[in-house]
């Protein structure tokens, strides 16, 4: 989590749609947002009795980044979600920063009462002006209410740069896991403990990969490779702020092993892998303790940037998340690498249809489609033109273009003239990420909201995630292609309510 009373509910007073107050012409359709003032960081993402838990970094008094706090909300799906009060609130001068929650199953921490029932203990860092520290709260009642533990800290080093606890249960050495970051090292240290209240330092790992800005809310995970199941390699999942390569804050993560007491890196310390190239993903974070029926890991972050998170042109609000994405590992000619697609969940909001038999495209070509809240999904071979691909939010002088570039071999999200951009310098821009043609093919699946824009080229091998502002009138759809023509293969189109 980066440096720098009760919520009133108004869901009954508002616009709804899909169940989701609309008062603003960018509060989106199908994307988290809080219901009035600030959010950033997902924090506690955790599995109980049938409910996803979702905490995030929250300000309950202003609509900028302060006082921050853990929001809170609950669904049963991962799309539709209910608000709750403040979970665990800055009391004393210690804000609550970032962190992670589990099920302590067994009651190891003595948390739970006393007949040794389970529940939730959230991890989080207290911060003030000169120190970070490890602190523990507890649940009995699903996440509804929560204590601070009187013994906080749990961790103390006397730094003010060290946080962002992810925690979670290794099994093969029996113990508590506690990653966290030392943020201006560069580095992210590992803990272990049997009870979450004494943590022994294990190991630390870094500076390696991208290293120009602080390391922030740490991410660790087992996952299978696609299409082998009994290969399985961990991901540790690093953010950095400032000093990205498109400016700001982004995600990079690295592929290894993890033996319970240190991560070694698969690959050459400077490779820098890059888990979105779009300008507003950050502090992504998975949810623990999913059931056994359900192996996948998900997780979610943070849609925006450091550079103008406190000027998002939004009201009463400021601040939203990604959709859920399922992840997988998938072996490339250069190496494992991160594959993330939206949760299935995300199908159950496909309103009406609309799709394009295979032809070909030449300059701009409008669409009857046209929509605020869309799922496409496209495949096109390149032809003869340099690039090709799709503009959606098309108004007049507004467009937001998605394609791809054949002489670069990269997919592009070019929000320049995406609407609102003049309310910080930083935003508008071209943001892209190589991915090579695949059989003679490009395959895009794309969510486009009322201010956000996710693309999953190839797969999901190439994400790009951006905000964008437009007029809430821009909604034309079209196919395009430069330089020559593109073959259109297949197109598929819903609404998303």
């Amino acid at each position: 989590m980066r440096l720098l009373a009760m919520p009133v509910l108004l869901v009954a007073a508002l616009p709804l749609v899909g169940g989701r107050p609309l008062d603003h012409p960018h509060r989106p359709r199908f994307h988290f947002t809080p219901e009035r003032n600030f959010m950033n960081d997902p924090n506690g993402l955790v599995y109980l009795d049938g409910e996803y838990h979702l905490f995030y970094q929250h300000n309950p008094f202003g609509d900028t980044w302060g006082h921050m706090s853990w929001g809170h909300a609950v669904s049963r799906d991962l799309v539709r979600w209910q608000h709750l009060p403040v979970a665990l609130r800055e009391e004393d001068g210690i804000m609550v920063f970032s962190g992670s929650a589990v099920q302590d199953h067994r009651n190891t921490s003595g948390l739970c009462g006393g007949k040794g029932d389970a529940c939730l203990v959230a991890v989080y860092t207290g911060h003030t002006a000169t120190r970070q520290t490890q602190n523990l709260a507890a649940s009995q009642d699903r996440g509804r209410t929560w204590t601070k533990y009187a013994g906080n800290p749990v961790l103390d080093i006397g730094s003010k740069d060290f946080r962002d606890p992810r925690v979670f249960w290794h099994q093969p050495t029996g113990r508590w896991i506690m990653v966290v970051s030392l943020a201006e090292e560069r580095k992210i240290r590992f803990y272990g403990s049997s009870d979450l209240k004494r943590w022994i330092h294990l190991s630390d790992f870094g500076p390696e990969g991208y290293t120009k800005g602080q390391w922030e809310c740490p991410d660790l995970f087992e996952l299978v490779v696609e299409g082998d199941p009994a290969r399985k390699r961990w991901v540790l999942d690093v953010d950095v702020n400032p000093g990205a390569p498109l400016g700001g804050s982004a995600d990079q993560y690295f592929v290894g092993s993890f033996d319970g007491t240190t991560f070694r890196n698969d690959n050459p310390k400077d490779l820098v892998l890059w888990a979105d190239h779009g300008k507003d993903f950050y502090a992504s974070l998975s949810w623990s303790d999913l059931p056994p029926s359900d192996p996948r890991r998900v997780w979610i972050g943070w849609m925006s940037n450091w550079q103008y998170a406190n000027q998002d042109p939004t009201s009463p609000w400021r601040g939203m998340l990604t959709v859920p994405r399922a992840l997988r590992l998938r072996a490339l000619s250069e190496g494992l690498r991160l594959i993330q697609e939206p949760v299935a969940e995300l199908r159950s909001l496909r309103g009406s249809r609309f799709s394009l038999p295979a032809r070909e495209v030449g300059g701009s070509v409008p669409l009857e489609l046209k929509g605020d809240a869309l799922e496409i999904t496209a495949e096109f071979a390149a032809g003869s033109a340099t690039s090709f691909g799709l503009t959606v939010r098309k108004g007049v002088d507004e467009e937001t273009r998605i394609g791809y570039a054949v002489p670069s071999a990269e997919v592009f999200v070019d929000r320049r003239r995406s609407g609102a951009t003049s309310f910080s310098p930083d935003f508008s821009g071209r943001h892209a990420g190589a991915l090579p043609v695949e059989a003679g093919r490009v395959r895009l699946h794309v969510l486009v909201d009322r201010s956000s824009i996710e693309v999953f080229a190839g797969g999901g091998r190439t994400v790009i995630t951006d905000r964008i502002f437009p007029d809430p009138a821009s909604q034309g759809v079209e196919l395009w292609a430069e330089g020559g023509s593109a073959s259109l293969v297949s197109f598929e189109a819903w609404s998303l309510d």
